[in-house]
């Protein structure tokens, strides 16, 4: 079983930066993706972020430019640099991984972390 870990999200200014952390326990495989989706008051969850363990990366529109996701393969680890905040990215940031292995197909997503963009 995998369990994903979530730290790093808080009170932050607009303009300022954040780094969000999600590790994950357990085997998840060597073909998997690992990202982020938020979700906001009222709002449905969107994605984010992902970053592929062949490094591939893909952003939603909105953060392309800001945010940038990286990966630890040997901690299981998979970071987001959040710079230049905004309001509106005010969420619960939730982290997930998507473990390919043999046809089978697993989903793991974390607890959530609260960002808040606010002066």
């Amino acid at each position: 079983q995998v369990q994903l870990v979530e730290s790093g999200g808080g009170l932050v200014q607009p303009g300022g930066s954040l780094r969000l952390s999600c590790a994950a326990s357990g085997s998840i495989g060597s073909t998997n993706n690992m990202g982020w989706y938020r979700q906001a008051p009222g709002k449905e969850r969107e994605f984010v972020a992902t970053k592929t363990s062949g490094g591939t990366s893909r952003y939603v529109v909105s953060v392309k430019d800001r945010f940038t996701i990286s990966r630890d393969n040997a901690k299981n680890t998979v970071y987001l640099q959040m710079n230049s905040l905004k309001p509106e990215d005010t969420a619960v940031y939730y982290c997930y991984v998507q473990k390919f292995n043999a046809g089978t197909y697993n989903e793991y997503w974390g607890q959530g972390t609260q960002v808040t963009v606010s002066s």
